[in-house]
């Protein structure tokens, strides 16, 4: 039965599973079998701070920003920019105010200084490119980041880093990651 099921992942259709005794017409599935699995190593995050969407790979050249900005222009998603200081842009004790010591889905320090307003209507990705151009000259410290709102789901559709510092210390290169 589990060779059947490995088929499926192969084939990509369902095997005919056996009828099951209480409920006619309902199929059972197979039994669920022990296996061994390698333990997983203890990761200690060492220089592995990571923002949102592809933090964890190595930092988007111009012309994915463009595809990225392009994507997000083309599915009517509102483009806007945010940047953030060091200090400020990881959540940490010493830049978040916390009431009591429960803090289960609370949202400190999620939101970081708008550059301008968001670019409502905005049918250009050069204009996107523009201000991130000049986001980027007027804080070169600062860690800049890209977010997307969809007005009709009235969400954060993306967001993902555009910019860091250039003496930023907290990341590495995936080859370069402590596991250890």
């Amino acid at each position: 039965m589990a060779q059947d099921w490995i088929r499926v992942l192969i084939r990509g259709r369902l095997p005919r599973l056996p009828a099951c005794p209480r409920f006619p017409g309902a199929f059972s599935a197979p039994p669920l079998t022990r296996s061994r699995c390698a333990p997983v190593p203890d990761r200690t995050p060492k220089n592995n701070k990571f923002f949102e969407t592809f933090s964890f790979l190595p930092p988007l050249s111009n012309d994915e920003i463009s595809k990225q900005v392009a994507y997000i222009v083309n599915n009517g998603w509102t483009p806007c920019l945010e940047f953030a200081e060091p200090e400020q842009a990881y959540v940490s004790s010493e830049n978040s105010i916390r009431y009591g010591p429960v803090s289960s889905g609370y949202q400190d320090n999620r939101y970081w200084t708008m550059w301008k307003l968001p670019m409502f209507g905005c049918q250009n990705g050069e204009q996107v490119l523009g201000e991130m151009n000049n986001c980027i000259k007027a804080f070169p410290e600062a860690y800049v980041r890209l977010v997307a709102f969809d007005s009709v789901r009235q969400v954060q559709m993306c967001g993902f880093l555009i910019h860091r510092p250039p003496n930023a210390t907290e990341f590495q290169a995936p080859e370069k990651r402590s596991v250890a």
